[in-house]
């Protein structure tokens, strides 16, 4: 990409941001743990963020598609660096529930602002290969946010380890405020948000996924496995402590290996987005990803655990890729927003079902058994994924698409 340099500022922010959230959530889920000891209620702090994302998701769209996105952006990670360095103080479990919903509602307003401002920002023919080292510098954060926060926690505390989340939504908010506007004043007009306003921002939200039936039936499939993915992710800290047996300090190691895995993929994905297409980014990434997901899950021993991590993270950068690339073809920017809070609904609606019931069988049965099934479930999903956007009768559309 000739004009990475352009980007740099752009990349660099959200993934440092990116890289504060990693450190944050290993020394919260421990945290949690030590305090708890309870699948269920490692499965609590992955199903307060949702609730507050489909909640403010109602209203969060027909704000954000008025407003100006880059002022948005900053004004949501100062609120979020102000809410993450109160945290240590709380002392009570429904506290930090609380404090992490007030956290999850300003960033269901930061979410669909950065991709409105990725796609105006970035020209079509450089998005691919944008996302895919946006990609890389997420994965870098996943890979050295467990690490780091392993070692923060053995030299200082939890407490230093989330002030350092704190710290890095300032920056990034400080990086935002020397990127340009990209909005166009009529994109930011300051009308007066009204029910009958909401119900008109429902209506072509609808309208557009009624003229658009091939992009929803991948994203409904793309999307469902993702939110299985996310379920599981609410007990990688149990298995790992639990059925694993690694100490906390080898615990922020041992997740940073997906890392490895992501930033290899994604510099491989970056390497070839000219030459492949989003399509197979998609179908074949997302299977493989699950595939590593589900065999993490069924490994009897930390050495293939290991190996799973480290594949899971290398596809999981692809199929990341493909769909943002994907996403951002098709939905229009003047309903982004509304559009991207409408999904968030569904999204989390699907999250927080998947999770309670992934924390419920976990207690009634064992975690492992509980966590395959899961998997193999996901898996069937992206099967029918990769039919769906292979068919024959589709390819017309996808194409028109540049898929």
């Amino acid at each position: 990409m000739a004009n990475l340099r352009k980007y740099s500022l752009l990349i660099g922010g959200l993934g440092f941001s990116k890289l504060g959230d990693w450190i944050y959530l290993v020394a919260l889920n421990l945290f949690i743990w030590h305090l708890t000891q309870s699948p269920a209620a490692m499965a609590g702090i992955f199903i307060v963020g949702p609730i507050a994302r489909v909640l403010t998701s109602l209203v969060a769209g027909s704000f954000i598609d008025r407003m100006n996105k880059r002022k948005l952006m900053m004004t949501a990670d100062i609120i979020r660096g102000f809410i993450v360095f109160c945290m240590p103080f709380m002392e009570s479990i429904w506290l930090i529930y609380t404090l992490l919903f007030l956290a999850n509602i300003a960033s269901s307003f930061f979410g669909p602002s950065s991709t409105f401002y990725i796609t105006k920002f970035v020209p079509s023919e450089d998005r691919q290969r944008f996302n895919a080292i946006l990609g890389t510098f997420n994965s870098g954060s996943f890979l050295l946010g467990p690490a780091l926060a392993g070692l923060f926690i053995m030299l200082f505390n939890t407490t230093v380890t989330i002030w350092f989340n704190s710290f890095t939504f300032f920056i990034c908010a400080m990086i935002i405020y020397f990127l340009p506007d990209v909005d166009n004043v009529e994109e930011t007009s300051q009308q007066r948000i009204t029910w009958q306003l909401l119900k008109s921002d429902y209506l072509a939200v609808l309208a557009f996924i009624r003229q658009n039936s091939l992009f929803i039936t991948i994203y409904l499939l793309f999307q469902s496995t993702l939110m299985i993915a996310f379920a599981l992710d609410s007990q990688e800290t149990t298995f790992i402590k639990q059925d694993l047996a690694l100490s906390d300090s080898l615990y922020g190691t041992f997740v940073s290996s997906a890392g490895a895995g992501a930033i290899i993929g994604g510099m491989v994905a970056a390497s070839f987005a000219k030459k492949s297409s989003t399509r197979s980014y998609i179908a074949f990434g997302l299977f493989l990803t699950m595939l590593f997901y589900t065999a993490f899950y069924a490994s009897t021993s930390s050495i293939l655990a290991f190996v799973s991590l480290v594949f899971l993270g290398f596809f999981m950068a692809f199929s990341n890729s493909g769909y943002e690339t994907f996403y951002q073809q098709y939905v229009p920017t003047d309903i982004m927003g509304r559009f991207g809070s409408f999904s968030t609904i569904f999204q989390n609606i699907l999250q927080i079902s998947f999770t309670l019931l992934l924390g419920l069988f976990a207690e009634l049965f064992t975690l492992q058994m509980t966590a395959m099934i899961f998997g193999i479930i996901s898996i069937l999903f992206s099967v029918s994924l990769y039919f769906v956007l292979y068919s024959p009768k589709n390819n017309i559309g996808l194409k028109e698409e540049k898929v």
